[in-house]
């Protein structure tokens, strides 16, 4: 089985998906690092150097090489990944594949989100709450509708660790 873990920036899907894949005994990997390993650059790099359209076709031929193994393993997808490229469609293709949405609020990534500004390039441009909830806001609108085609969704607001792991174990099971 692989269990597919998608959601936007600070949700909590490396979070969960290296405690879930330690708690189960398989592996766990973070879509984001195995693109890195593969294009020996960072992210953030590649998309300085080579621009968003590369990055996304290679985020494409990279999940589907990572979904084509034959191995369970628990994966953390970038909060974009299933927006581009028909990756929802190519997750959503698989039968031995359990994506799973983590929902959580804008009030929730923002607070998160505010704490690890400097980790996040994407929104360490912002220069206020105010600035981060609507650019949250925005894309959480533009994105839902393929968050929302997961097979399972989870509300992670308010909720530990370990409530959100049992949550993920039970409809799993």
């Amino acid at each position: 089985m692989k269990i597919v873990l998608l959601g936007y920036m600070a949700s909590g899907k490396s979070t969960i998906g290296r405690n879930l894949a330690e708690k189960m005994e398989i592996p766990f990997v973070d879509l984001d690092e195995y693109i890195e390993k593969k294009e020996e650059k960072t992210v953030s790099e590649i998309f300085e150097q080579k621009g968003e359209i590369y990055f996304r076709k290679q985020e494409h031929i990279y999940l589907k090489e990572l979904l084509e193994q034959e191995k369970s393993f628990i994966l953390s997808l970038g909060g974009g990944t299933p927006c581009y490229a028909g990756n929802m469609d190519v997750l959503l293709s698989f039968n031995d594949v359990r994506s799973v949405y983590l929902k959580t609020s804008i009030n929730t990534i923002v607070d998160r989100l505010t704490k690890e500004k400097s980790k996040r390039p994407l929104v360490a441009r912002l220069n206020n709450k105010e600035e981060l909830a609507e650019f949250v806001a925005k894309h959480l609108f533009e994105r839902s509708y393929f968050y929302n085609q997961a097979k399972y969704k989870i509300a992670v607001d308010d909720k530990s660790i370990d409530e959100i792991m049992d949550s993920l174990q039970s409809i799993l099971s």
